[in-house]
């Protein structure tokens, strides 16, 4: 019998599901400071906003950052579990070598 690795492992799919959670938790405070910061400029620079203005400058601004953070943070679980290194290339032995492109067409 084979010991699972990764997330295929639950004890440390758990860990690594609540480590993402809590940083995903910490890039919400981060992305609402940052764009109530960002609403706070444009108001000093320009005056007063009408309020769709700054709620949907605020969204945009939040959304931004929380879709950056979610999709490099499954980047860095799937890699630090194992699974990027899991995956099998088919196409690794049909591709050229780099000598190959070097030497032009025979």
């Amino acid at each position: 019998m084979t010991h699972p690795n990764g997330l295929d492992d639950r004890d440390y799919a758990d860990f690594a599901w609540r480590r993402y959670r809590t940083i995903l938790k910490w890039m919400t405070l981060a992305s609402a400071l940052v764009a109530l910061l960002a609403v706070a400029i444009l108001w000093w620079s320009s005056g007063p906003l009408p309020w769709l203005f700054a709620g949907l400058t605020f969204a945009g601004v939040f959304a931004t950052m929380m879709m950056a953070a979610a999709l490099m943070g499954l980047i860095f679980l799937s890699n630090g579990s194992g699974h990027d290194a899991a995956v099998n290339d088919m196409m690794a032995g049909d591709l050229p070598k780099a000598d190959d492109w070097e030497k032009g067409p025979e």
